[in-house]
């Protein structure tokens, strides 16, 4: 069998991943996102899932470079169709970056918790 550039750069990581999830980071569960979800008494919901894969996506993709600004536009952008980043914000009251960031297993980016970027609380 042919191996992967994973397989190559992760040898020896045979850790299952949620295919649901095919951005997450290593270690990262969706029990544990909804341990912290729980404590930001948010529930679990399609759509909160849905913002956890974009923003996983979105760090698998720009992982040398993450830029709160573009990060923010990229996000309402995604969820345009929805109502964009105020969809956002109703759905992740401690913003849509920075509490995302944390229910998806991510460090958010510096500057994440201005309020301007993401942040309200």
């Amino acid at each position: 069998m042919t191996a992967s550039m994973d397989d190559i750069l992760h040898p020896g990581d045979d850790e299952v991943r949620d295919p649901e999830f095919p951005h997450a980071p290593d270690g990262w569960t969706r029990d544990a996102a909804l341990v912290s979800a729980g404590e930001d008494g948010l529930t679990q919901s399609d759509d909160l899932w849905e913002a956890v894969r974009a923003l996983q996506e979105y760090f698998a993709k720009n992982e040398h470079h993450i830029n709160v600004r573009e990060l923010h536009d990229a996000l309402d952008e995604k969820f345009h169709h929805k109502g964009g980043i105020k969809f956002l914000y109703k759905l992740l009251p401690g913003g849509p970056v920075a509490q995302g960031c944390r229910i998806a297993g991510l460090d958010p980016p510096s500057g994440s918790h201005d309020p301007s970027f993401g942040s309200v609380q």
